[in-house]
């Protein structure tokens, strides 16, 4: 345990047997029981480490991307993001739900603050804290980095909490935007509401608001 606790100090992305949640762990094991053909892993980061701006969601879904071991990918969550920045024009190719598809990012690095799937999709606060230090040194290893889009309010709060500032100073607000000054980096803070099913389903989010909320996104990358 102390040493993968050591390697959450500088690595940006965990083992494949993290041990550092137990109840992650746990769940993870279960879930090679139940489902051997799946990921079930903690998933990695898509997109290089030289891209201007990236998005972090809050964990993999269950038979989204811990069974495809890419970020938003398998899942409805996925069609609206990578929809989107195919629209856009921060991606290239096909979006066919499987890490095989060619899809590729241009400028974008996608991410989560969790990234091993949790039971009921909902991970514990002790859980976000453990994982943050990966978040931490991810930031720290991206030198074009110029915005950060957060997906959803827990996504946000961790955000803030991994560039050790104040979040009464940076409220969650979809199309919310802050400028933040880091190791001599401006960089821009940006929250859209998640692009989950339940967000579209009840209005919460729509195309359109996501759309404009990636638009804003890219414009303060440079993109």
């Amino acid at each position: 345990m102390a040493k993968e606790r050591d390697l959450a100090k500088h690595a940006h992305q965990p083992p494949l047997d993290c041990p550092l949640c137990p109840r992650l762990a746990k769940f993870r094991h279960e879930n090679r029981e139940a489902y051997p053909e799946y990921f079930n892993g903690p998933v990695p980061s898509f997109g290089t480490l030289d891209a201007q701006l990236l998005i972090v969601g809050l964990a993999p879904g269950l038979k989204g991307a811990n069974r495809t071991g890419r970020p938003f990918t398998g899942d409805y969550a996925g069609d609206l993001l990578y929809g989107s920045l195919k629209r856009l024009g921060m991606a290239r190719g096909e979006y066919r739900a499987s890490p095989d598809d060619g899809y590729t990012l241009i400028g974008v690095r996608i991410t989560n603050s969790v990234r091993c799937v949790p039971p009921q999709n909902k991970p514990e606060p002790s859980e976000i804290n453990t994982c943050r230090p990966f978040l931490v040194n991810e930031i720290a290893a991206m030198p074009k980095l110029r915005a950060i889009l957060s997906l959803g309010g827990i996504s946000h709060q961790s955000v803030i909490k991994t560039l050790g500032v104040k979040k009464k100073d940076y409220p969650f607000a979809h199309g919310g935007q802050f400028v933040h000054e880091m190791d001599g980096r401006r960089i821009t803070l940006l929250a859209s509401y998640h692009c989950s099913r339940y967000n579209t389903n009840t209005g919460v989010l729509t195309e359109k608001m996501f759309d404009t909320a990636m638009t804003a996104a890219k414009k303060a990358a440079g993109l």
